[in-house]
């Protein structure tokens, strides 16, 4: 079976650490690493991965800034947003965006993993 392949984007190399640990270890491979949204949206249309990993506090543009330009471009882009701010404001805003999956900052690793196996079995029917 293909690994999934997944771009990271968040201004953090040690979430970035974190997260590559995690997947590569569980079949998925992280393809690019971008500090930022506007970096995130030119390594997303070079590499064209099946998932991305973005934070939503971010310098420049911010991830949900960065999500919704993803979603325009792509309307089938699987995009797991991270925050450590997670309130209810939040979780509408990303909603509201049509993204399902938000998870606080910092992660429990097997909600992150669920998580992403919930993204990857995503429109595989069509």
């Amino acid at each position: 079976m293909e690994k999934k392949t997944i771009l990271v984007v968040d201004d953090s190399p040690f979430a970035l650490r974190q997260i590559k640990d995690l997947v590569e270890e569980n079949d998925y491979e992280v393809i690019g690493y971008a500090k930022n949204g506007n970096e995130g949206i030119r390594m997303y249309e070079e590499l064209n991965p099946d998932i991305v990993i973005m934070d939503i506090i971010m310098p420049g543009i911010d991830g949900l800034e960065t999500a919704e330009i993803l979603l325009k471009k792509d309307p089938d882009s699987k995009i797991l947003m991270l925050s450590s701010l997670c309130d209810l404001e939040m979780l509408e805003e990303v909603r509201n965006m049509g993204l399902k999956y938000l998870i606080p900052k910092p992660w429990e690793d097997d909600v992150l993993l669920a998580t992403l196996e919930l993204l990857a079995k995503q429109g595989q029917s069509n």
